[in-house]
This record gives C-alpha cells, sequence and structure tokens, in this order.
C-alpha cells in the first residue's frame, strides 16, 4: 500500500513538474493510504513487542517492577486499541450513512476506517494476550 501510495507521488510530482498535471487528490489519497497501512503495521509491532519503549525513569527499577509496568502498559494498550477498533467500526456505520468523501475526490471515508479496523482490533487482541502473560510472569 505505501508503495503504491509512494508511486502515485511520484507520478503526480512529474506530472507537475513535466506537464502541469498532478495527480487529482493525491494528498487525500496519500493521507488515506498512510492512515490505513499504520493501522495495519500495529499489530505486526505488536506481536514483534517492537513498540518504542522509553525506559529512561526504570532503567534502575528491580525486574518485578519494570515487568508490572510492563504489563501495565501492555493493557493500556489493549485496552486503548480494542476502544480505538470499536469506534472506528462506530464511524464506519455513521460516515457510511452520512455519505461523507473527501473533498477533492470523493472517495468515501467509510472505506478508509473499515480498512482500519481489522488492524486495530487484532493489535488490541495481541496486547491484550501478550499483558495476560505478562501477568501471569511467562514474559521476561
Amino acid at each position: 500500500m505505501l508503495l503504491a501510495a509512494t508511486g502515485m507521488s511520484v507520478v503526480s510530482v512529474f506530472g507537475r513538474w513535466v506537464a502541469d498535471r498532478p495527480v487529482l487528490g493525491d494528498v487525500e489519497l496519500m493521507q488515506v493510504a498512510c492512515a490505513v497501512a499504520v493501522a495495519l503495521f500495529l499489530p505486526y509491532c505488536q506481536v514483534r513487542n517492537a513498540h518504542i519503549i522509553v525506559d529512561f525513569f526504570t532503567a534502575r527499577a528491580a525486574a518485578r517492577t519494570r515487568r508490572r509496568l510492563d504489563a501495565l502498559g501492555s493493557t493500556l494498550l489493549a485496552t486503548a486499541m480494542l476502544v480505538l477498533a470499536w469506534r472506528a467500526g462506530v464511524g464506519v456505520a455513521d460516515m457510511k450513512a452520512a455519505g461523507e468523501t473527501t473533498m477533492v475526490t470523493g472517495f468515501p471515508f467509510w472505506l478508509t476506517y473499515l480498512a482500519m479496523v481489522p488492524g486495530l482490533a487484532l493489535s488490541g487482541v495481541i496486547a491484550l494476550n501478550l499483558a495476560w502473560r505478562q501477568w501471569r510472569g511467562e514474559m521476561v
């Protein structure tokens, strides 16, 4: 998706430079592609435990304290992702009913949110599983 968006952006810039004819709605399409790509990459980051962790304040804490804080962070992340997935799902229905579209291309907003829901939900489920394992002491 990001490669396609990048290709579209290159074509748009080249078209603007050579023929003064950019891709209509290129900024809107890039925004949609980036939002969906980020939502779909979140589960991968979560399953690899690759989110950014700032441990400046906990570097000298006991291992047990760090584990509990990690478990708390995973629990909070799971809650946030599941709430976002739920609200994005509600947003799909509302936007579809309202017929909201982007200004230039008329691309339906609800399709963007629909594409984001699985990534947000899966990220929440993965974080919930990780939190469960961390609270049980299975993760080091």
